[in-house]
């Protein structure tokens, strides 16, 4: 069972982020803050759940929470800043999207860097210990689905609706057999190197 709150303030928010590890599109962040009383069974880290939960936990936690925000860090500003920068800075835009300023942040993962003067806690495995971050989760993984969606109507070749642009065998093929789109992270390692000659 997930806990609700890691502090004793009544305004804290969570906040998680998605896609770090893809090829091409944004890195996506939410940040969600509860009421005290929000009670979800279903609720748990975006990973352990189906599309399908996932599709259907969104709407609940957006009407049911206090306020929640989300933000994307294109494939442009990644490659200027890194990956782990325009994470942070993710999660920083999607709490700026918050109504109600948080009195506390409880970020997922072990890296964040101080959001004006409001205390924080990095928290490993966050999202499968506490409801906010969990909410979170699902929020940043539903909205950068459904971006990678959209842009898989421009470029089907890449299997964007399938593979959100992780790095799977189908995608790697695609790049090598037509190359990189204006949505692919040019600053990361695109296909693995090739130590052997091909005779």
């Amino acid at each position: 069972m997930l806990s609700l709150n890691f502090s004793k303030y009544k305004y804290e928010c969570g906040t998680d982020e998605a896609g770090r590890g893809c090829l091409a599109g944004p890195v996506t962040a939410a940040a969600v803050m509860l009421p005290l009383d929000f009670k979800n069974s279903l609720l748990n880290d975006s990973k352990q759940l189906s599309e399908k939960k996932r599709e259907s936990l969104k709407p609940i936690i957006e009407t049911e929470a206090i306020t929640f925000g989300v933000a994307h860090i294109f494939q442009k500003e990644i490659d200027s800043i890194n990956i782990l920068n325009a994470s942070i800075l993710a999660m920083h835009k999607s709490i700026d999207d918050l109504i109600t300023t948080p009195e506390f942040i409880i970020v997922d993962g072990n890296k964040f860097k101080p959001y004006k003067e409001i205390p924080f806690k990095t928290i490993i495995k966050g999202d499968s210990k506490y409801m906010s971050i969990a909410a979170a989760s699902i929020l940043a993984k539903t909205y950068r689905d459904n971006y990678m969606s959209e842009i898989h109507e421009e470029f089907p070749m890449y299997n964007w609706k399938q593979n959100k642009g992780y790095p799977t065998k189908e995608h790697r093929n695609a790049i090598r057999k037509y190359g990189i789109t204006k949505y692919h992270r040019k600053s990361f390692k695109l296909l693995p190197e090739q130590f052997s000659l091909e005779f």
